[in-house]
């Protein structure tokens, strides 16, 4: 996986596009796909599925086919920004390589959701939410098998006031997370080839425990911590 640049003496643009070729080349792929099939969209085009896999939204042709390709580029400069202003710049160097992981699934997750919006545009029968959910709950395991390995930052990661304070909490608690996140993401798997409401509410039950326990675990650490000295 590739190293970030040097914080400090790399700010080459041309060596950092360099390196992500790959992502790139995924991005304009989406922005070509979006070109080409545009003259064939209808005006309207579906956007949004319930819980049941039926459509509930439609956005018009011109966003449905910008809107994906245009975030995702978005998020690649955003996330190669991050570690340059970030006052905790030299700890990326220390998770490089889960970081590069993290944003290469993140553009494969919104380029995947973008041609599978473009594919149900066109009238073909697709179980979208299925696919979403599964897609989502993969995001989730790859990100928990490499919570444990974020280092202390003020972009990526879970940010409370205690893991932000405490470079020991913000430890304790993503490698705390990390089987959480892992745990959710398997569950999600499993449970999203069940498109009844029993299993919608017990996928978003996960992701609840997933997000809220690490939160209030970091701030036990915390409290302990400085009930200790």
């Amino acid at each position: 996986m590739n190293k970030l640049p040097d914080t400090n003496n790399d700010f080459s643009l041309i060596s950092m596009l360099k390196k992500d070729w790959y992502i790139l080349v995924l991005i304009l792929a989406t922005f070509l796909a979006g070109l080409y099939f545009y003259p064939d969209l209808p005006a309207k085009v579906p956007t949004h599925w319930n819980i049941s896999g039926k459509i509930d939204g439609w956005s018009s042709k011109a966003f449905a086919v910008w809107f994906f390709p245009l975030l995702n580029l978005g998020i690649y400069f955003m996330m190669l920004l991050l570690p340059r202003i970030d006052p905790r710049r030299e700890n990326y160097k220390r998770f490089a390589g889960a970081y590069n992981l993290i944003r290469l699934a993140l553009h494969i997750f919104l380029a995947f959701i973008y041609l599978l919006t473009l594919y149900a545009a066109f009238g073909h029968e697709v179980k979208v939410d299925i696919f979403v959910k599964f897609s989502v709950s993969l995001l989730f395991l790859i990100l928990g098998n490499y919570m444990g390995k974020i280092k202390h930052n003020y972009f990526v990661g879970i940010k409370t006031p205690w893991t932000l304070a405490n470079e020991e909490v913000w430890t304790k608690t993503h490698r705390f997370a990390g089987p959480f996140w892992v745990g959710a993401g398997i569950l999600g798997l499993l449970l999203s080839f069940f498109r009844t409401a029993w299993a919608g509410y017990l996928l978003f039950a996960s992701y609840l425990v997933m997000g809220l326990v690490p939160i209030i675990y970091s701030y036990i650490i915390y409290k302990s911590m400085k009930l200790s000295k």
